[in-house]
């Protein structure tokens, strides 16, 4: 495995980091439970040392089950990341901005942005109990809350690296503006958005901005939900409720699947699966610090952490941006 700097912070980040949305059973057709706590031993066993959840991530559940999986391990060798600002019990009491309304067991739930001072406080403590820690080395805004001043955000986040609850504080979903706009109060050392192999937006002002002020990059959503490892292709059937149903139809998956069919060679060639050949090739992209990869059972996680040992070479590289570029 790979250790890489996050930003200007002192945290050194596994370059494969587990991605526990999954785990958590919204929005993905449910879990689980033994198979989820034992793909993040699985992967901890196989090097990766950088965890990444969130509260909303099955209400909870996602980091309850981080805690109980991390049991037994030594909590100073692992970097537990999470988030705040999206709620869902209605403890916003009416404030915030309205994102969405979740499904969860037949029920609606609205889900706001919310991150005044106050609810991020009263998050980390919820999330601390959760993961069973006394400390977070990454606390991120989930998604930028228009009806928060950023500024009252970063103080919120300033209060807690001084009571030693947080190492570091970053963003999440936030643009350059917001960016920008959040450093002008606090130094955040890094950003987590989605980038793929499909979806390389930020390389247009994002990712230059980070090369030039050492923010780091933490890309979320590299195989696109499941859909760059090729088996939708081969399988085509998901949940009813799985949100991956709606997902997937903004890519033109003729092309898509043409590409993976193309790039499939290259990965045989390297005894490697689709999945971790384009994990490795986002792994290799400039700015990017870390890369999520989630599972859902030991064996997924641990092909993960293997992506690693793939090496590809400025021609290959090529090769696949060639192919990409037909997409």
């Amino acid at each position: 495995m790979e250790f890489r700097a996050l930003g200007t912070s002192d945290l050194k980040l596994s370059a494969i980091t587990y991605g526990a949305f999954a785990i958590g059973g919204n929005m993905w057709g449910g879990n689980e439970q033994k198979d989820s706590i034992e793909s993040v031993r699985a992967s901890i066993d196989n090097g990766v040392t950088t965890l990444d959840t969130a509260p909303f991530y099955g209400f909870g559940l996602s980091e309850a089950m981080i805690g109980k999986a991390i049991k037994g391990y030594d909590r100073s060798k692992l970097q537990l990341l999470s988030k705040f600002g999206l709620v869902w019990d209605g403890s916003n009491q009416g404030k915030g901005e309205f994102f969405f309304d979740a499904e969860e067991n037949g029920k609606t739930i609205p889900i706001y942005k919310y991150a005044s001072k106050a609810n991020v406080i009263k998050e980390v403590e919820e999330s601390l109990k959760r993961l069973d820690t006394d400390y977070l080395d990454l606390l991120q805004i989930h998604w930028p809350d228009s009806s928060t001043p950023i500024a009252e955000t970063m103080e919120a986040l300033e209060t807690l690296l001084q009571q030693g609850k947080i190492r570091a504080a970053g963003v999440s979903n936030y643009n350059l503006e917001q960016v920008k706009e959040a450093r002008k109060s606090l130094h955040i050392v890094s950003d987590q958005v989605g980038y793929s192999i499909l979806n390389r937006s930020i390389e247009n002002d994002l990712v230059p901005y980070a090369l030039e002020n050492n923010l780091g990059i933490i890309a979320y959503s590299p195989m696109e939900r499941g859909l760059l490892t090729g088996k939708y292709f081969q399988e085509g059937k998901l949940k009813e409720n799985d949100h991956r149903n709606g997902y997937f139809q903004q890519f033109d998956l003729e092309k898509v699947k043409a590409f993976l069919q193309t790039i499939e060679p290259l990965a045989a060639g390297k005894n490697a699966s689709l999945s971790q050949l384009v994990l490795r090739w986002t792994t290799l992209q400039p700015a990017i610090t870390v890369v999520l990869a989630g599972a859902r059972n030991a064996a997924q996680a641990i092909a993960n952490a293997k992506a690693m040992d793939i090496q590809l070479t400025p021609d290959e590289i090529g090769f696949i941006n060639t192919e990409l570029s037909k997409i």
